[in-house]
């Protein structure tokens, strides 16, 4: 449970219908199982210790006293783990017998729910039987000589793990309007489970994995879905134990269908948190429900589940083009709305043959088309100085000259030496005002040529650079609009990719080109011809700060968890001591160029993650980095 993470398993036990006995012990059994595996909690299908399909017996003595003898047995055999264990049973209190949830947790009955919607149509006919719990106020019974919370109405809270609140609801409560959960989840319920026995149909697996998943992702919680599988009767329905498990909208685990077993995984509670505070709509002071306090030990949990080592480029072919197709269409319209407002029909790009400023030309031209505007109103804009290369340069006119926009290519060497003769900077001293001059020379030159031209200066910069401050101050960090400004580097080169995918064979091999060529800001003579200034060699890898990005600002993660994630994704590739490195690197500037995103230009946001200082982002230009830094220097 260290850094938030919580084991959970969804347990469909083999079953026989009405004999508790065996019930119980396979209960135990997968219980034992779950816990020396490491999971913190436990849950197992709807009335699985007398099974669901029992009919008319749930009216009979026998098999609710056998029910409560098997609740005991299962108590006994749980009263060692340190798990909460999810039950469900028939439970009467005097005339009335209800479908209920019995949560457990060493040794003690923490508290029962029954069932709040009953469904009594097609197959199903519950209210032959069951009482609804819906609208009851949370009282006291007596259960196998204990005084046990009795309600709908209840959360548990483990006293260890603040983040870890639970709520639970059965089957047919979640596939109301209304559901049981939401009303949990508002009150501050961070894990729901549910107790299912949803028998299968051709086609209901699909509708039941999104209920799941969608569930998990309105209420921002963890789901875990226990369904009743083998073993119940199929006198006339089947039961598959499709187990599900979801949190916030994803699908961390799904069982086969028509087989008995577990599935585990692990919750992020500490993200789910932050998405609750983020969100600022959870929480509600609720005084019909109660808090039931429970205690586990807090431990270390192991990794099982998949992190992802791009977080902001979608996995699979299919919805990797699907998301390209969106976020150009996000900019371009985003860009092309500006250029209809200003009643601007040019814009002036400084195109340098690298990755992003292709992007913004690729935007550019869709934006323009988007507008019925001509591309020649697109002015791309060469700037070679001193550390240009032949291979960019070539690049860059190639390119402007496949899309139809007007070439302008100026050099711009002289005007940087008078400037250097103006200040006093001796050429061969090749420092940051060496390089820093020539990135605004370029964009002084850009603004002069938007305004002859009464156009709009579209920016260049990703969003990974504005995170590192890898830009120079009022140069390539100014425009009229940052079409790129939430746009990483490890998707930009995706983006530039699904360009080339559907352009025409001379396009896709100038794109193809610049896709090989390395970052570079190219402020430093090249070497033999070869780019000699690489910027991944000086700032990092990209693909790690993007990492690191996306977890610090998207969930407010600390250093080492993001360390800890970062090893967990990335360790067959960096070393612990080089992941620590760009680590430190990356929180020391991310602090430090705070002064640079605070007034950066209007543009687009796409993603979930966005420095705009006007939106997503506002800190404070001389906010310390130093609790962020002692943490991660000590890892």
């Amino acid at each position: 449970m260290k850094h938030g993470w919580m084991k959970v398993t969804a347990a469909t036990p083999s079953l026989r219908v009405a004999d508790t006995e065996y019930n119980a012990a396979e209960i135990v059994t997968q219980a034992r199982r779950a816990a020396k595996e490491g999971s913190a909690l436990c849950v197992f299908p709807e009335l699985c210790l007398t099974g669901y399909t029992c009919g008319d017996l749930f009216l009979q003595q026998t098999l609710l006293d056998g029910a409560l003898a098997a609740l005991e047995t299962v108590r006994e055999g749980t009263e060692g783990l340190d798990m909460v264990v999810v039950v469900g049973l028939p439970l009467r209190d005097g005339a009335s017998l209800y479908n209920c949830a019995a949560v457990l947790c060493g040794g003690e009955i923490l508290g029962i729910v029954p069932k709040q919607h009953l469904p009594n149509y097609a197959e199903f006919y519950e209210a032959r039987h069951f009482t609804s719990g819906s609208g009851q106020a949370v009282r006291i019974l007596e259960v196998l000589g204990r005084e046990v919370f009795f309600g709908a109405d209840l959360l548990f809270t483990c006293r260890e793990l603040h983040n870890f609140v639970l709520g639970v609801e059965i089957c047919e409560d979640l596939w109301t309007a209304g559901t049981a959960s939401a009303r949990l989840a508002e009150a501050g319920a961070t894990v729901i489970a549910n107790l299912s026995a949803s028998n299968e149909l051709a086609g209901k697996a699909a509708y039941r994995r999104e209920l799941v998943r969608g569930q998990s992702g309105r209420l921002i919680c963890g789901y875990v879905y226990a369904d009743a599988g083998f073993g119940e009767s199929t006198q006339d329905l089947v039961f598959a134990g499709h187990n599900l498990i979801a949190e916030n909208g994803a699908l961390l685990a799904e069982s086969k269908r028509f087989e008995s077993g577990m599935i585990s995984s692990e919750f992020d509670l500490e993200r789910l948190a932050h998405d609750r505070r983020r969100c600022n709509t959870f929480g509600k002071v609720c005084e019909e429900i109660a808090s039931i306090p429970f205690d586990l030990t807090l431990r270390d949990t192991a990794l099982t589940r998949r992190i992802p080592r791009t977080p902001f480029v979608p996995e699979g072919e299919e919805l990797l083009a699907e998301r390209c197709e969106e976020i150009l269409n996000l900019q371009a319209t985003g860009l092309a709305s500006r250029l209809r407002h200003t009643h601007t029909k040019t814009a002036v790009i400084g195109l340098s043959g690298g990755l992003d400023s292709t992007l913004a030309l690729i935007v550019t031209v869709h934006a323009f088309d988007r507008l019925g505007l001509k591309r020649k109103g697109i002015h791309a804009v060469t700037m070679p100085c001193f550390g240009t290369t032949a291979r960019t340069k070539s690049n860059a006119l190639r390119l402007a000259e496949e899309y139809g926009a007007t070439i302008r290519t100026i050099e711009i060497g002289d005007a940087v030496r008078q400037h250097f003769q103006d200040i006093g900077q001796q050429m061969g001293r090749q420092d940051v005002t060496f390089e820093n001059a020539q990135a605004r020379m370029r964009t002084l030159v850009l603004m002069d040529l938007a305004n002859q031209s009464g156009g709009m200066v579209v920016g260049t910069g990703d969003l990974s650079e504005l995170a590192l401050g890898w830009a120079t101050y009022n140069g390539d960090h100014m425009s009229m609009y940052g079409v790129n400004a939430s746009i990483p580097k490890t998707l930009v080169r995706y983006l530039t990719a699904y360009e080339a995918s559907r352009s025409g064979e001379s396009l896709a091999a100038i794109l193809r080109d610049i896709l090989d060529t390395p970052v570079s800001p190219e402020l430093l003579p090249p070497k033999d011809g070869k780019i000699s200034q690489k910027t991944e060699e000086l700032v990092g890898p990209y693909e790690l700060h993007d990492f690191f990005l996306y977890y610090m600002l998207r969930f407010g993660f600390r250093p080492e968890k993001i360390f800890r994630l970062a090893k967990h994704a990335w360790g067959d590739v960096y070393n612990d001591v080089t992941i620590k490195k760009w680590l430190v690197t990356f929180l020391r500037r991310f602090f430090s160029q705070q002064f640079k995103r605070s007034c950066i230009p209007d543009g687009p946001k796409v993603g979930t993650v966005s420095l705009s200082p006007r939106g997503d982002w506002r800190m404070p230009s001389d906010a310390s980095s130093a609790l962020w830094l002692k943490e991660a220097e000590a890892l």
